[in-house]
């Protein structure tokens, strides 16, 4: 038999040794996370993260939109502005072009408008031949003897009444040429010839001003 106090220490012992492990046992069922719980966290972590990733990556990809957005905004102003200086270089060749044009046009009626003034003017005032005459005179050497002054027959006559003198002093001659436009003349000597008919004197002048413009006869 075993003895009394031996006996009731096993029995503590035992006793001791259930009541441990039923404590650890209810410890481990209350410390226990039930499965549907579990489930609706790992759900709610997954949800969460999603949300989160798609969060970021929205937002990377707004900056990373605006950035390339306002790089191709700056890149067509650039463009545009390319455009529109060539537009305005282009308008501004063209517009001294114009004025180059309208200047050579106001030349071309100026002279227009003279030619035909001087057409009108001769017939009017066919005294108008005399200066030049005298001019022409003048041009020609003073030891030039026994030119020949061609003119318009119409002019011829009005020659002889108001320079007979002074040409027969130096041996001139008037001979007429009805193939001489009234208003101009030619002087021929041995050793020169001065053209002062009208469309040669209109020809100068025109080339004076860098225009080349024609004498028409009416």
């Amino acid at each position: 038999m075993i003895p009394k106090e031996r006996l009731t220490a096993y029995q503590r012992w035992e006793m001791a040794s259930f009541d441990e492990d039923a404590s650890k046992q209810e410890q481990g069922a209350a410390t226990a996370i039930p499965a549907e719980k579990l489930t609706a966290i790992r759900e709610q972590t997954r949800h969460e993260a999603y949300a989160k990733g798609l969060a970021e990556g929205y937002q990377t990809g707004h900056s990373e939109g605006l950035t390339a957005g306002l790089a191709e905004g700056h890149e067509q102003s650039q463009q545009l502005i390319a455009q529109l200086s060539g537009l305005v270089t282009h308008f501004s060749d063209e517009l001294a072009q114009a004025d180059t044009l309208i200047a050579a046009d106001l030349l071309e009626l100026a002279l227009n408008i003279a030619q035909a003034m001087l057409k009108t003017a001769l017939p009017i005032r066919p005294e108008l031949v005399l200066p030049v005459i005298t001019e022409v005179i003048r041009e020609l050497p003073a030891l030039q003897r026994n030119a020949k002054l061609i003119l318009n027959p119409d002019d011829a006559i009005l020659v002889k009444q108001h320079l007979h003198e002074e040409l027969s002093q130096n041996g001139w001659s008037i001979i007429e040429d009805a193939g001489i436009e009234a208003g101009g003349c030619r002087i021929e000597t041995g050793s020169n010839q001065i053209d002062a008919t009208l469309a040669t004197r209109w020809q100068r002048l025109a080339a004076a001003l860098g225009k080349e413009a024609h004498w028409l006869k009416p």
